[in-house]
């Protein structure tokens, strides 16, 4: 389980960070990354939409911000 959330969250900060670029420089790192291939981008935006429900499941299911007070 830690595994998964790992890899998801790193997904995730990874997806961050390529629509920071785009966002501030007009520069599509993901296109690029993904050897400007319109499917490989749609494929890899589906694996990071599924990248941030499992990580919204996994903290509404295991609550782990449960004992900070």
């Amino acid at each position: 389980m830690r595994l998964s959330a790992t890899i998801c969250l790193a997904n995730l900060i990874i997806l961050g960070i390529c629509g920071g670029i785009y966002a501030f420089s007009g520069f599509d790192l993901l296109y690029f990354l993904c050897f400007e291939s319109a499917v490989a981008v749609r494929a890899v935006l589906g694996v990071c939409f599924v990248s941030a429900l499992f990580s919204l499941y996994a903290l509404i299911a295991f609550k782990p911000f449960r004992g900070l007070k």
